[in-house]
C-alpha cells in the first residue's frame, strides 16, 4: 500500500506523540549523587564537617592535620593576651594535651620571632593535661597586628607534630597571614 506524503507525515507524527505520551509514564532517572562542598579555612562558610569558623570561645580557628584536630586563637587586644583553646576534629569539645606550652612562629618586616604560650589548665582538663594555652606578651598581641605578618602555630598531640596557619582577623579589617 502506498501512502501519500501528507498521510505518511500525520502516521509519524501520531506515532511520535504515542511514544511522548508513553515515556512520560516512565520512571524518571535517578539524580546523580550530590558531592557536599567543601570550603578552605577563612572563607567565612560552614565545612563539610558541619563545624563553624568561629570556635566555641569566639575565636579564629586553625586547622590542624587534615581536620584532624583544631585550635582557637583568641587575641584580647585591650589586655594584650593571646589564648589557644586545642579543640576536637568539629571544632566543638575541648582536647587536654600533655603539652606544657606551644609555640608561635611569626615572620613580619623580613625577621622571624618565636613565642611559648605555657599551658593554663581549664576544670576537666586533667592531672598534667592543658586544652588551653596562654601568653601575656604585649609584643606577641602586637605583632599579630602587622599588616603582612605570617603566623604558624607548632603543637604537639599524642607524639603527633602538627603546624597550622593563623589567620587572624578584626571584624572588618584583616591581618590575615598569606599561605606561601
Amino acid at each position: 500500500m502506498r501512502m501519500s506524503l501528507p498521510k505518511l507525515g500525520v502516521v509519524c507524527s501520531g506515532l511520535t506523540l504515542a511514544l511522548i505520551v508513553g515515556c512520560n509514564n516512565a520512571t524518571p532517572p535517578a539524580a546523580p549523587p550530590v558531592k557536599p562542598e567543601v570550603h578552605s579555612e577563612g572563607d567565612g562558610h560552614k565545612h563539610a564537617e558541619g563545624h563553624a569558623e568561629v570556635g566555641p570561645h569566639n575565636g579564629h580557628l586553625i586547622e590542624l592535620g587534615k581536620e584532624e584536630y583544631h585550635a582557637e586563637l583568641v587575641h584580647d587586644e585591650k589586655a594584650g593576651k593571646v589564648t589557644i583553646y586545642v579543640l576536637d576534629k568539629e571544632a566543638k569539645a575541648a582536647v587536654p594535651i600533655t603539652a606544657t606550652e606551644l609555640t608561635i612562629n611569626l615572620k613580619h618586616d623580613g625577621k622571624g620571632e618565636q613565642f611559648k604560650l605555657a599551658a593554663a589548665p581549664q576544670d576537666g582538663d586533667g592531672e598534667g593535661k592543658s586544652s588551653r594555652f596562654a601568653s601575656e606578651d604585649k609584643e606577641l598581641a602586637e605583632d599579630l597586628d602587622h599588616k603582612g605578618v605570617e603566623a604558624r602555630l607548632v603543637i604537639e598531640i599524642e607524639g603527633k607534630s602538627f603546624t597550622g596557619d593563623i589567620k587572624h582577623d578584626h571584624g572588618g579589617h584583616s591581618h590575615d597571614a598569606e599561605k606561601k
